[in-house]
């Protein structure tokens, strides 16, 4: 840091670049989100809400890999259930509180080539039901954004489940207890007030 004492004004700007570069790509991210969403399509679209992007909900999370390969059925918002496998705990902290979240495998997808590394995180937190969809939301990692025992992991990239946004029609495996937050997190996407 000592080449930064005669330079205060430059190190302000490449903190303030760096920042800037980062909400540049949740926007990108979230542009993309909402112009390829598959489920909410045309002018509904513009009824998609999102907490405004916030570092203070992205954090570094220990990875600690799971000794089971148990399948488990996760019950769904539909008539059929999903199987998954616990892959491994993520412990971080958010606000100064230490807090858990597990990931899995879905069996569906891991003989899928392209899905192969795919790691689902369901959860819901204080604001579920209220702020955000009542069945929780999820975000999606991959076993190759585990480097050297931790992971980024990114609440401004969580997202809906298809059947926030139509009755009936998808199976959306619901978070099991263990993945239940008691604090609220006010980042990524909110709840559709346009369900149909």
């Amino acid at each position: 840091m000592k080449h930064f004492v005669f330079l205060p004004i430059l190190y302000v700007s490449f903190s303030a670049f760096a920042q800037a570069t980062y909400k540049d790509s949740m926007t990108a991210f979230l542009k993309n989100y909402v112009g390829t969403h598959e489920v909410v399509r045309g002018e509904d679209r513009k009824d998609l809400q999102f907490y405004p992007v916030s570092k203070d909900f992205r954090t570094n999370a220990q990875f600690q890999k799971s000794g089971s390969s148990q399948w488990i059925t996760f019950p769904t918002s539909g008539k059929i259930t999903k199987v998954f496998r616990l892959y491994g705990t993520l412990s971080f902290q958010l606000a100064g509180r230490p807090l858990r979240l597990n990931v899995y495998q879905s069996q569906d997808l891991l003989p899928n080539e392209q899905y192969k590394n795919y790691l689902f995180l369901p959860f819901t937190d204080a604001t579920t039901g209220t702020e955000t969809y009542e069945g929780g939301r999820y975000i999606d990692l991959s076993t190759t954004d585990i480097q050297n025992g931790t992971v980024v992991l990114d609440f401004n990239k969580a997202y809906n489940p298809y059947c926030a946004y139509v009755s009936g029609k998808y199976n959306c495996p619901i978070p099991p207890r263990e993945n239940r937050l008691a604090v609220p997190i006010r980042a990524g996407e909110k709840a559709y007030n346009k369900r149909h």
